[in-house]
């Protein structure tokens, strides 16, 4: 795509800003640093013409890991694109190579990342790439930020933004002063009978400065980029973020701390002052930010739900999950052609970045249901993170075809006691699987829609992935295949009928009774 067309789509931005604010907190003995947050402005993906999404994704019935990476795309970015994707592989590859020989375990290891854009205009474009490892216990979370210059058309690196080697050695000096003083308010704030959480937190700040030197130190040895997740506020100051464990002990979690502009400004490179002056602009032009609000919406529903009647003919539900990606648009094409309806259980990210693919399933008759908005596996998360992840896919998908998805599929078919209980609270039925197609692990068209056809039955629920070309491929064959046998397509809930799907219940199968509870 021409360079013109490009900066014509940025242009065009309706910048839409989600704060998220960082602040130092330990989890132990309720111990909380207080500080301000630092607020990063992310652009609302749906504004950014030529964006699309692509995963890298590894798990479900096979398998001892759980893989899932999404990450953006740009048409007219090829060096931003190219970089995304070698770090995307990169990660894949060093947790497979780190998890390879391990034994079984439960719960199985987990990489997860997802991305937000830090920064889309005609003068700067950032990725911040956000990571959760799970190995064992508990999640390992970090972040790091790519930038795009669209006037050199060059990807970089948060240290991009910086003008140098010494600039980085400056800009640690700052962060450690900023970290000790944030250190001394949070003291001056614990009252005087809280001598015992004074002192903690003075421990802690010590460690945190002591590691940040050494950073530093080697940061001026080495003039490596060590600073890899930077972004401006709307102030203009510069935000840099830290992974967990990164400059201080585990307990706080990710640290990050905010360099006031005008200190920040000499240390800048000519892309890092562009950034700057965009997200000022950004701030002048003001605008609301989205928030996420109860929906009163209808719960959603096939529009040509109760055409085929289950209980009279051989009936399958295709679901696909994932989605919506690079190839949805002409599976939806291909079932429109073919008069096929589908169970599509999208990604709250990628929904949100493509509302159109979103509002093309529910228009064209299938059932939109949720997939968590970052495919975390819910098994290891607490109950109001489950809240949460549902939360916010399902106030999302409603927002764009007015109607609230009642059905969940979780990761992987990774379900517990307590994703259950979460699912009858908010009124949602949890769905799996009985027969699955195996596209995640590749394999040829044909293998795929042999592997469907083969373990089809009245009131299967079929396993496909969207994101993948080759599941795409099979579809048509699948249909026909299927079609000869006497089959019909229907949406999950139509092969319930008159019976219903309840919330908190498990469903496998159409031919099989709800499980009241998951199993563990």
């Amino acid at each position: 795509m021409h360079k013109s067309r490009f900066f014509s789509g940025i242009a065009l931005l309706a910048l839409s800003a989600s704060g998220c604010g960082l602040a130092v907190a330990s989890p132990e003995r309720d111990v909380v640093v207080p500080a301000e947050p630092t607020l990063i402005d992310f652009v609302d993906p749906a504004t950014v013409i030529g964006l699309s999404t692509k995963t890298l994704t590894e798990g479900d019935s096979a398998g001892s890991r759980y893989v899932h990476i999404n990450y953006p795309e740009f048409a007219g970015a090829t060096a931003l694109n190219r970089e995304l994707r070698d770090q995307a592989n990169r990660q894949l590859k060093s947790f497979e190579a780190r998890t390879r020989d391990a034994e079984p375990v439960s719960p199985r290891p987990e990489l997860n990342v997802d991305w937000q854009l830090a920064a889309a205009s005609p003068e700067a474009v950032a990725v911040r790439l956000r990571t959760g490892e799970f190995q064992g216990e508990s999640w390992a979370n970090s972040t790091r930020t790519f930038w795009f210059d669209p006037h050199t058309r060059e990807a970089t690196g948060s240290t991009g933004l910086l003008a140098g080697r010494a600039a980085l050695v400056r800009l640690a000096g700052l962060v450690r002063e900023q970290l000790a003083e944030r250190g001394d308010q949070a003291e001056e704030q614990l009252t005087e009978h809280e001598d015992q959480a004074k002192e903690q937190l003075k421990e802690r700040r010590d460690q945190t400065e002591e590691q940040l030197k050494e950073r530093g130190d080697q940061t001026e040895r080495e003039g490596g980029d060590k600073f890899d997740s930077m972004a401006f506020n709307r102030r203009g100051d510069l935000v840099v973020e830290f992974d967990d464990c990164q400059v201080g002990p585990c307990s706080l979690g990710r640290v990050a701390v905010a360099v006031p502009a005008g200190r920040v400004a000499p240390l800048l490179s000519e892309l890092g002052r562009q950034a700057q002056r965009s997200a000022r602009e950004n701030r002048a032009q003001g605008g609301d930010k989205p928030s996420f609000t109860p929906t009163t919406d209808p719960d959603a529903v096939s529009n040509r739900a109760g055409s085929v009647d289950c209980a009279k003919v051989k009936c399958v539900a295709l679901t696909f999950d994932d989605g919506p990606g690079p190839y949805t648009g002409r599976l939806l094409d291909l079932l429109r052609r073919e008069r096929a309806r589908a169970t599509f259980f999208v990604v709250g990210s990628n929904a949100t970045a493509q509302p159109a693919l979103v509002r093309r399933m529910s228009t064209e008759g299938h059932l939109v249901g949720n997939h968590t908005w970052a495919h975390r596996d819910l098994s290891k998360q607490g109950s109001s993170k489950i809240t949460d992840t549902l939360g916010k896919t399902g106030d999302v998908v409603s927002g764009i075809i007015g109607q609230l998805p009642t059905l969940v599929r979780p990761p992987y078919g990774a379900v517990s006691q307590q994703v259950g209980n979460v699912a009858r609270e908010m009124g949602l039925s949890l769905v799996t699987w009985d027969v699955d197609t195996d596209d995640q692990n590749g394999g040829k068209a044909g293998d795929i829609a042999d592997r469907a056809v083969r373990e089809a039955h009245p009131g299967a629920i079929i396993l496909m992935h969207d994101i993948h070309r080759e599941t795409v491929d099979a579809v048509p064959d699948i249909l026909k295949r299927l079609r000869g046998k006497g089959y019909s397509f229907v949406t999950v809930p139509e092969l319930y009928g008159s019976a219903g799907m309840q919330a908190g219940r498990l469903y496998r199968s159409g031919n099989e009774l709800p499980r009241k509870q998951p199993l563990t």
